[in-house]
């Protein structure tokens, strides 16, 4: 019988952010799993909104430290948001996505790195001298076109949407994610 990770990661999550405001919800971290190196992002979304995401893209600790790390990361330390109230806990959504070790892509030219994308399959890390940012293969969701989806991870990474030259570098992992339920109508207004 397998074990769905997701049963297990989502309230490690959860139980991070919680205890930040000194609540104590259950979680099991005893899965010798848990131990092995792992790189996980977590997604926060109110209303199916983002409301923070951060994350890690090369294993480098083990994953249950990766988990909580970018948990309290996403809540309290996304330069986007401001950091999460106790009162928005009740009513955040949080997602679990594991990532695989990244491989780069090798390409000729913009077009050709474009022809080789797999639209909601792909993460994409984008590197440029010091520049650098990534998309989740979830993105696909609301940028649907290869280039159109890169030509935002470039201005993320903080170039021009039409910025290209030959040191471009692209990389494409997958994710394994789990989200949890939406929020009751309880939850939001509690």
């Amino acid at each position: 019988m397998s074990i769905d990770k997701g049963q297990i990661l989502l309230p490690i999550a959860r139980s991070a952010i919680a205890n930040q405001f000194g609540q104590t919800l259950n979680a099991a971290t005893d899965t010798p799993w848990l131990q092995e190196l792992g790189a996980t992002f977590i997604t926060l979304t109110q209303n199916g909104e983002l409301r923070g995401c951060i994350g890690t893209l090369e294993a480098h600790r083990p994953l249950l430290e990766d988990v909580k790390s970018n948990a309290i990361s996403a809540a309290f330390r996304d330069p986007r948001f401001p950091p999460l109230q106790q009162v928005e806990l009740g009513y955040t959504r949080v997602e679990v996505s594991l990532l695989s070790s990244s491989e780069p892509i090798a390409f000729e030219s913009e077009q050709h790195a474009l022809a080789q994308l797999r639209p909601e399959i792909d993460g994409i890390i984008f590197e440029y001298a010091h520049y650098r940012s990534t998309f989740l293969p979830q993105v696909w969701e609301q940028l649907p076109d290869p280039q159109t989806f890169i030509a935002h991870l470039k201005h993320k990474a903080g170039l021009a949407p039409n910025f290209w030259a030959k040191e471009v570098k692209l990389s494409r992992y997958t994710v394994s994610k789990w989200k949890e339920a939406e929020p009751t109508r309880e939850a939001k207004q509690a």
